[in-house]
């Protein structure tokens, strides 16, 4: 499988400005690819091949005094760029036509030289490398010093240079990762995400929400004010500006580094990790958006499902619907209602629940019927009674 391993870099002043030309000669190919086939559209000509297209943004535009320049940075950087251009148009396409999952894709758009993000990427064709010394090479920029925490496993197919809002520069190596099978456990684990505790496991163990948003709400609320009463245009708004995004930084990386740490602990400590499929989109349009955005529950379950692949373990994913929280755990009844502002809840069969920990019981019992289910076990759970001769006929629903 491929990876991604990102390391921070620290350019000299010189090999900045040498970025900030490759930054800008790739984001001039793309759009001048863009508006050529936008132009062609409207004049209801044929689609401009890929091949034509580069002959005619690269090759040709290189000839011209408008783009003599172009000839400054490395080829490979204006190929990517028309490479990210193409397959933008081919997600496009396959969006419109059914053929690809997930959310409708729009048509590609400008880049512009004010985005937060701007990045470009060598590939082996570039002939780039990592020196004896450590650093990185990169074609027409030179050595760049590169902070290494940690070994590549592998020799890496291509390199990302990255500046982010904040001004910092990263470097993202794509590698080829052998599977790893961890030691076999026996244990498995049933997670119920939420907001006053971040996740809580089957077996009764709570995880605190680290609520990072929430904490630096002072000192970004104490930047965003500096940013406002600066003078549009001006030199102390690009500082504050960047000011703002740093201390946005820290509170992403801090959330990464969290969700990293807790899921690397869960997949190695677990055999099967069992998880709810949760609408986190739709949970974002209510009038808990805020801290659902803080909770990262996304980005959490990405890593659990990538590390699982990774090291030989099981990840399953329950459908949203099912009712954890309603469910006893020990008799299989479902209650009535339940609002959120009831924590614990007793069963008529006797039992006592936590509601969170009771939700995460049910979430790991259902992963499991359908890991049976998937090796041709049992469809009905053992907690369920059998449909009587007068049942046979209800309607999905009815009560």
């Amino acid at each position: 499988m491929q990876l991604r391993y990102n390391f921070r870099l620290y350019p000299t002043p010189g090999q900045c400005a040498a970025l900030a030309r490759a930054f800008g000669c790739a984001r001039t190919v793309f759009n001048d690819g863009l508006r050529l086939r936008q132009d062609a559209h409207v004049a209801g000509l044929p689609y401009i091949s890929d091949g034509e297209l580069s002959k005619r943004v690269i090759t040709e535009a290189k000839k011209t005094p408008q783009r003599a320049w172009l000839g400054g940075v490395s080829a490979v950087v204006l190929q990517q760029a028309l490479a990210d251009l193409n397959a933008a148009y081919r997600n496009f396409f396959a969006s419109i036509t059914g053929k690809r999952a997930g959310p409708t894709v729009g048509p590609p758009r400008f880049r512009s030289r004010k985005d937060n993000r701007q990045a470009i990427r060598f590939t082996r064709n570039a002939r780039f490398q990592v020196t004896a010394g450590g650093k990185l090479r990169l074609p027409k920029i030179g050595d760049v010093t590169v902070k290494w925490s940690r070994r590549l496993p592998s020799e890496p197919s291509s390199v990302t240079v990255v500046k982010d809002a904040a001004g910092r520069y990263f470097a993202s190596f794509v590698v080829e990762v052998a599977e790893q099978s961890l030691p076999q456990t026996a244990a498995e684990v049933g997670i119920d995400l939420g907001l006053t505790h971040f996740a809580v496991l089957s077996d009764g163990r709570k995880i605190d929400n680290p609520r990072f948003l929430r904490r630096a709400e002072r000192r970004l609320r104490m930047a965003q004010q500096a940013l406002s009463r600066t003078a549009t245009g001006s030199n102390n708004r690009k500082k504050a500006i960047a000011r703002v995004a740093r201390a946005h930084a820290r509170v992403a990386g801090a959330r990464r580094d969290f969700t990293h740490k807790l899921s690397t602990r869960i997949i190695r400590e677990n055999q099967a990790v069992v998880v709810e499929d949760l609408c986190v989109k739709g949970l974002a349009r209510t009038r808990l958006a805020k801290s659902v955005h803080d909770a990262g529950w996304s980005a959490f379950v990405n890593m659990l499902e990538y590390k699982a692949a990774r090291y030989g373990r099981t990840l399953v994913k329950i459908d949203r619907w099912f009712p954890s929280s309603k469910l006893c755990s020990a008799c299989g009844t479902v209650a009535g209602s339940m609002p959120l502002n009831i924590r614990s809840w007793t069963c008529p069969c006797g039992a006592v629940h936590d509601r969170d920990v009771n939700a995460a019981r049910n979430i790991l019992a259902a992963g499991r019927a359908e890991r049976l289910n998937a090796c041709g076990g049992t469809v009905r759970p053992a907690a369920q009674r059998r449909a009587g001769p007068g049942e046979t006929g209800s309607h999905r629903g009815a009560a």
